[in-house]
C-alpha cells in the first residue's frame, strides 16, 4: 500500500501564471487584494508577478509597484527571464527569483527565439551570481510530458535538462505539464524519478487541467513522493505557446482534493474562493471551477 505526504505545500501562481495573459487590464489595486487575500487565506508561497517587457505582457506592466507593495509574509517568487529582468526584480526589492526553459526545443523558439541549450547557457552565469548573492532560485521546466509542436518528451530528456539546473544549484524545479497532455501513469514515473534523483531539492508539480487530468495527475505525483505543486486560484491562466492550453488546476478544487485524503496544507478553502472573488469582474472569461461554483451557490442561498 503507497503512503501519502502527510502535509503538501500548494504555490499559489495565480497572481503571476494566472492573470499574465488575461486580455483585459486589471487594475493594480485588485492585484494587491487578490494577492493579500490570498495570503490571508494561508497561502506562504506565490508567484506575485513577472519582470518581463510590458510590451510582450502587458497585464505585468506593474511588477515594481506590485513588488513593492505587497506585504513580505512568506516568500514571493517573482519570474525573472534574462539579465534585465533579474536586475530590476532585485531593484524592487524581490528575494525569491524564477527563470524557465522548455524541455523541447521548439516551445523555447517561440516562447524566447532561442534552443533549449542557448537558453541554459545564457541562464547559467545569471543563477551563478544569484546564489553567490543568496537569492531563491527556481527553475520552470516547461513542456515537460509533451510539447504542441514536437508531441510527447523522452522523459530523460526532462531528467537532463533537470539535472543542469540541479548542478547550477537551483533550489527548486517546478516541473510542467504545460499542455495538459501528462496522464496518471507518466506522472508517476517522470516524478517518482525527480525524487529519486535529486532528493535535495524542492520537487514542485504543475499541471494544467485542459483535458481535466490535473486533479488525478496530482494524486498520481502525491504516490510518487511530490509535497508541493503549482496552483491557481480559480484555475486562471494558460499558455499564449501552447494552442489550446487551459488554464492551471484550480487551487480550491486542489484543496479540496487534499481535505479528502486527510492531508494538511494550512490553507482556508472560502478564503481563497474570496481571492477568486476580486479579480472574477475584471476577467475576460468566467470562473467555472467546481468549489467556486460551489461557493458562489452558497453564497447566494445565504
Amino acid at each position: 500500500m503507497f503512503s501519502l505526504p502527510k502535509n503538501v505545500t500548494l504555490i499559489e501562481v495565480g497572481p503571476r501564471d494566472g492573470l499574465q495573459n488575461e486580455k483585459n487590464s486589471i487594475p493594480t489595486e485588485a492585484k494587491l487584494s487578490f494577492i493579500h487575500t490570498l495570503q490571508q487565506a494561508g497561502i506562504q508561497e506565490m508567484e506575485v508577478t513577472s519582470f518581463v517587457s510590458p510590451k510582450w505582457v502587458p497585464q505585468m506592466a506593474d511588477s515594481t509597484e506590485i513588488m513593492q507593495q505587497i506585504e513580505k509574509n512568506g516568500r514571493q517568487l517573482v519570474l525573472t527571464p534574462n539579465a534585465k529582468g533579474i536586475a530590476l526584480a532585485k531593484d524592487a526589492g524581490a528575494k525569491s527569483m524564477a527563470v524557465f526553459v522548455g524541455v523541447s526545443d521548439t516551445f523555447n523558439q517561440k516562447n524566447i527565439n532561442r534552443t533549449t541549450a542557448e537558453s541554459v547557457a545564457s541562464l547559467r552565469p545569471l543563477i551563478d551570481q544569484l546564489k553567490m548573492d543568496n537569492y531563491f532560485v527556481r527553475a520552470c521546466i516547461s513542456t515537460a510530458f509533451h510539447c504542441p509542436y514536437e508531441g510527447f518528451i523522452a522523459p530523460e530528456k526532462t531528467l537532463e535538462l533537470c539535472r543542469l539546473f540541479s548542478d547550477m544549484g537551483v533550489n527548486e524545479l517546478s516541473v510542467a505539464d504545460t499542455d495538459g497532455m501528462a496522464n496518471p501513469t507518466a506522472s508517476y514515473s517522470l516524478f517518482h524519478s525527480l525524487k529519486e534523483q535529486f532528493p535535495n531539492l524542492l520537487i514542485t508539480a504543475h499541471f494544467h487541467d485542459t483535458r481535466k487530468l490535473g486533479l488525478t495527475n496530482i494524486y498520481a505525483a502525491l504516490q510518487a513522493g511530490i509535497d508541493r505543486f503549482d496552483t491557481s486560484a480559480g484555475g486562471l491562466g494558460g499558455c499564449p505557446f501552447a494552442p489550446g492550453a487551459t488554464g492551471n488546476v484550480a487551487t480550491e478544487d486542489v484543496l479540496y482534493l487534499l481535505e479528502t485524503l486527510h492531508i494538511e496544507t494550512g490553507l482556508d478553502q472560502e478564503a481563497i474562493c474570496r481571492a477568486v472573488d476580486i479579480v472574477a469582474p475584471y476577467l475576460s472569461r468566467p470562473i467555472e471551477t467546481a468549489m467556486y461554483q460551489l461557493y458562489k451557490r452558497k453564497e447566494n442561498v445565504s
